[in-house]
């Protein structure tokens, strides 16, 4: 009987998120960005074709489609999804609960990519939205809720969003920075950076996230600054700036 009763209610929602999602694709030409990027911290969107042409949107993560297990995974169970909103997601699995909607309670299950809508649609009802966007990756489909639209005029998210990235192996594309040779996550070695910094922090074209040891504070100061000798005693390297931030804590002393 609840099969039943969810199988109508979720073709029921469906049915109006594809009305919605019609006027919002034509409204926003969604479909006409060949190229998406999303930051998980930020929890915004890019599609774009180029610099000049492109939109940005604050989103919700619903859950993720595995193509080559064909199993659905609700965000809110996802451990290796970033986004801090993704908790809003527990206001579905708690209706699911109410109503005995097996699908939107259990965390991860066998499933298809037709689900994914679905979930979108009933997510977009419970927890509102302005239209909905499917990444589609090699092994992956990973389902938004879009909530808002943001102005790309001076926006400091934005902002941050375009500023160069790295790869980090282990927290993905993020800004780069810039550590002594002597940093690390293991033992405290002293922490003094070029200005205060606080993670998340919005960055000037031309600042960098830099620090140094005691050690290099120490040689920096004999030698009255940067210059050959004291560079070539920190041997700078590249981190993310995720890294950057473990490391500051752990090195603050």
């Amino acid at each position: 009987m609840k099969e039943r009763d969810y199988n109508e209610f979720a073709e029921s929602e469906l049915e109006k998120l594809i009305l919605i999602q019609d006027k919002f694709k034509v409204e926003y030409k969604v479909d006409s960005f060949e190229n998406w990027f999303y930051d998980d911290d930020l929890d915004i969107l890019r599609l774009y074709n180029n610099d000049e042409d492109e939109i940005f949107f604050k989103y919700i993560p619903i859950g993720t489609f595995s193509i080559t297990k064909e199993t659905w995974m609700w965000s809110w169970f996802n451990n290796y999804l970033n986004e801090k909103n993704k908790a809003k997601t527990l206001k579905i699995k708690k209706f699911g609960i109410e109503n005995d909607y097996k699908k939107l309670y259990e965390g991860t299950f066998t499933s298809d990519k037709f689900d994914g809508w679905e979930f979108l649609a009933i997510s977009f009802k419970l927890l509102n939205g302005i239209g909905a966007y499917n990444i589609q990756m090699e092994n992956l489909n990973y389902y938004l809720l879009l909530t808002e639209i943001i102005s790309n005029n001076n926006n400091p998210e934005v902002k941050m969003l375009k500023q160069k990235k790295i790869e980090c192996e282990s927290h993905g594309l993020r800004r780069p920075a810039y550590v002594c040779q002597h940093l690390n996550l293991e033992i405290p070695v002293g922490f003094e950076e070029s200005f205060e910094t606080y993670y998340g922090m919005e960055l000037d074209d031309e600042d960098n996230f830099q620090a140094w040891c005691s050690d290099c504070e120490k040689i920096r100061i004999k030698y009255d600054g940067w210059n050959e000798e004291s560079e070539k005693f920190a041997d700078i390297k590249l981190v993310c700036e995720n890294c950057y931030f473990e490391i500051k804590k752990l090195n603050s002393i």
